[in-house]
């Protein structure tokens, strides 16, 4: 039987990277509770650069809805933690 290689890489890559922001935002979370406030590594690993999109609003004859507005906030936390679920995921293969 084949199998499309190409597509399934394609879904492991989403799911690595939905993962891996998961896996940032604890990270994150944990350094707010954990480090003290003031310090320089408190500040570094917190700072992020945020992105937006939206609101989007999408009105068919029978259906109308809002969507948004959707944002994605990345620091460096976010990116450690998808480093790390692309690791565990690159030895999966």
């Amino acid at each position: 039987m084949l199998v499309d290689s190409g597509r399934r890489s394609a879904v492991r890559f989403v799911w690595a990277l939905i993962l891996g922001l998961f896996l940032g935002g604890l990270l994150t979370k944990l350094v707010e509770l954990t480090l003290p406030e003031g310090t320089a590594s408190r500040e570094f690993l917190l700072t992020s650069v945020t992105a937006s999109v939206g609101p989007l609003s999408v009105d068919l004859v029978a259906v109308a809805f809002d969507l948004g507005p959707i944002s994605l906030a990345l620091n460096f936390l976010t990116l450690v933690g998808i480093a790390i679920v692309a690791l565990i995921v690159r030895s999966w293969i």
